[in-house]
C-alpha cells in the first residue's frame, strides 16, 4: 500500500509495506530510529532504537540495551505522523523495506514545517496523478 507524504506544496506516494525513519536528536546528537508497517488505514510503530539516552528521550520501562542500542516494541497505531522538518537541524532518513536509506529530501523536499505521512491509495486525491 501506498504511503503518502505531504507537504504545504506537494505530495509524493511511495509504494511501501515497512519503512523505517532515523534522524539524529537535535540537542543529545544521538541517533533515533523507527520501524513502521502500514497496516490498513494505520501506521504501526514496531520498534523504536535509540543509541544513548538524555534529555526527553529515557528509554521507557521494559527497553533493552543490544549492544548500546535500546530497543522497545511500542506497537502503537496512528493514523498519520506528523514530522517538523526545520532548516535547522538534520532532515530525516527515510529507509525502506530493503534497508536502503536516503534523506527524506530526496524522497520530498521540505518546505521548512510539517510533513505529513498516512497510508494512502493510487486513487487517493492526495496522491500525485498522472502527468496532464
Amino acid at each position: 500500500m501506498p504511503v503518502c507524504l505531504s507537504t504545504s506544496v506537494a505530495t509524493a506516494a511511495l509504494v511501501a509495506n515497512a519503512f523505517t525513519l532515523g534522524w539524529t536528536h537535535s540537542i543529545e546528537r544521538v541517533r533515533w530510529e523507527e520501524s513502521w508497517r502500514v497496516e490498513g488505514e494505520v501506521l504501526v510503530l514496531e520498534a523504536v532504537r535509540v543509541r544513548g539516552h538524555g534529555a526527553g528521550m529515557e528509554p521507557p520501562p521494559g527497553a533493552v540495551l543490544q549492544d548500546g542500542v535500546w530497543v522497545w516494541r511500542p506497537r502503537t497505531r496512528h493514523a498519520r505522523l506528523r514530522l517538523t522538518r526545520s532548516e535547522h537541524t538534520a532532515d530525516y532518513d527515510w529507509c525502506d523495506e530493503t534497508g536502503a536509506c536516503r534523506p527524506m529530501a530526496a524522497v520530498l523536499p521540505s518546505d521548512g514545517g510539517v510533513t505529513e505521512l498516512r497510508p494512502c491509495t493510487i486513487a487517493d486525491p492526495a496522491a500525485p496523478g498522472p502527468p496532464r
